[in-house]
């Protein structure tokens, strides 16, 4: 897997101070997309142990949130593999770390176990590791700027812990509009 850049003090993608991490790779292609550069699987550079070993040292401090992974398309089979180690040793070395993951795939399909696109053998294991799944690909025709820690209005914030036990989406809290910018 290859990234395209790795954002310290981020507090764009996600609640808090967080690091976020863009993979590069996507096969959704979505028109308007803020990100068009990581559509290439090969752009930017070579995930390594030497980044995440930088990640997971950013994510140390009290003041940072969590992570969050974006790009390109973190849930695109290929990207998976290599992005579970990762999850996996946050969640041993920092629990209290937040995972966010941005996707154009929506809940229903990476929950689908016949959906070979996008569900494979660690999907079950990173959505079960997530705290926050912000689904579905951007829809230039639906971009509100208004919307909290998403692009369009078809993209929902999902509180995914809850969503497991539920059996069903549940929404977070987060998936509402940012009224801080209508005063």
């Amino acid at each position: 897997m290859n990234f395209g850049q790795i954002y310290l003090n981020d507090v764009a993608n996600g609640v808090g101070c967080r690091t976020a991490l863009f993979v590069s790779g996507c096969t959704h292609h979505c028109k308007g997309c803020f990100n068009e550069v990581t559509w290439d699987f090969n752009y930017g550079e070579p995930y390594t142990q030497k980044t995440e070993d930088e990640i997971v040292e950013s994510l140390k401090p009290d003041y940072i949130a969590g992570l969050t992974i974006l790009g390109g398309e973190p849930m695109e089979i290929c990207n998976q593999e290599a992005l579970l180690p990762l999850i996996r040793r946050i969640k041993a070395e920092l629990p209290k770390k937040t995972i966010w993951i941005y996707s154009g795939y929506l809940w229903e399909e990476l929950t689908d176990k016949d959906n070979k696109r996008c569900h494979g053998e660690y999907t079950d294991e990173i959505l079960a590791s997530t705290d926050v799944l912000v689904d579905g690909e951007f829809m230039l025709d639906k971009k509100d700027l208004m919307l909290r820690f998403r692009g369009s209005s078809n993209q929902r914030v999902i509180d995914v812990p809850q969503s497991l036990e539920k059996g069903e989406v549940v929404l977070s809290k987060y998936n509402d509009r940012d009224t801080s910018r209508m005063q």
